[in-house]
């Protein structure tokens, strides 16, 4: 069987080592030395300001609107994890969906200024599979209608603008560092911003509101993570600059192999070190997608529709004129794409989406 993911996992020996100093010292949670020990090296390795590890993905969006403190509509993409979403209803806020746009998957800015009303206070879009949105346009509509603005940075780690980390833009960022991430943490996430009150502001939403033990500056939440995860960060941190090379190997092997079929890719700009995080191809109707799948399956191949529904589709929420969505998300798929994918099955897999096509 081929999944569209598996999680790199580090020798057991590697691992252990840290599971001994765990049980050594027996601090198993609660901002322990191996939480405090990988905010810094995440720093160090992205060159980014302040980073607080979370212990997930999802949480670190509500923490990330709960520190801004919005309110009201918040204008967002239809295109992206079901968490994206959730997270803005979860904090009692609107989403106000905008389509994307068609080269790159991202948010479209271009219609982001129409969808904004007194309501308005914020901004949360995704970079989807990792590829930047276009950061200079939704800052130029923040600054000029004073929105907040939080990109759900989920799949990002390791991705720079400019050799600029793509952390270091907007008002907050978010990550995950789940299983299927190319850095993983078994679960986990975090925060990134410039702002040095934000942060602090998010260190005490992270623990309760908890500002010493028998004081609390505020309402706060259990967004911690133990040291086991953060163990297996630390480990994981040594090795992805080969993660990445072997991602973008594979990358390239597939696009040689599939070169000769109708598909398209979302762009990347010039400027982007990207992080190879997925191989989305996108197939010219739903039909022929649905075929590849059908093939693939029958094969033990699994790829995922990411993302599929449009999120607007969601029980909870308003149904937006999104056409451009409604037909990607018909259209996409992922491809298989890990480190421990060897170049014999991306042959596999490109011969059977060859079948399909003939």
């Amino acid at each position: 069987m081929i999944p569209v993911t598996k999680p790199y996992l580090p020798s057991l020996e590697e691992y252990n080592l840290y599971l001994q100093s765990i049980w050594k010292r027996q601090w198993l949670t609660n901002n322990g030395p191996l939480v405090n020990e990988l905010e810094i090296k995440v720093n160090e390795y992205l060159n980014t300001k302040y980073f607080l590890y979370l212990g997930n993905g999802t949480i670190a969006l509500q923490i990330a609107l709960k520190a801004l403190k919005v309110s009201g509509e918040i204008i967002t993409t239809p295109f992206s994890y079901v968490a994206t979403t959730s997270a803005i209803v979860w904090e009692n806020c609107k989403p106000v969906f905008v389509d994307i746009h068609p080269d790159t998957f991202n948010i479209d800015p271009d219609k982001i200024e129409k969808a904004i009303t007194s309501n308005t206070t914020a901004i949360l879009a995704t970079h989807v599979y990792g590829i930047p949105c276009d950061l200079e346009k939704i800052e130029q509509i923040a600054q000029k209608h004073n929105l907040k603005v939080i990109y759900d940075a989920a799949h990002c780690f390791g991705v720079r603008v400019n050799k600029k980390s793509i952390f270091e833009f907007g008002d907050i960022s978010t990550v995950s560092f789940h299983a299927t991430k190319l850095f993983h943490t078994i679960e986990g996430g975090g925060v990134f911003t410039k702002d040095n009150a934000l942060f602090r502001e998010m260190t005490l939403n992270r623990n309760f509101g908890h500002d010493g033990p028998e004081v609390f500056s505020g309402l706060g939440i259990n967004g911690k993570n133990s040291e086991f995860h953060a163990a297996m960060g630390l480990v994981n941190l040594r090795k992805i600059d080969e993660i990445i090379a072997k991602r973008k190997s594979l990358t390239e092997h597939y696009n040689y192999r599939l070169k000769d079929l109708n598909l398209q890719r979302p762009k990347i700009k010039y400027g982007i070190d990207y992080n190879y995080g997925y191989y989305p191809i996108l197939f010219d109707s739903h039909d022929m997608m649905k075929k590849c799948l059908e093939k693939l399956n029958r094969s033990q191949v699994f790829p995922r529709r990411y993302f599929y529904p449009s999120l607007d589709t969601l029980p909870y929420v308003k149904k937006a004129n999104v056409p451009i969505c409604d037909d990607i998300s018909q259209r996409v798929l992922c491809l298989p794409l890990y480190y421990e994918l060897s170049f014999e099955e991306v042959d596999l897999i490109c011969r059977i989406m060859h079948t399909a096509f003939n």
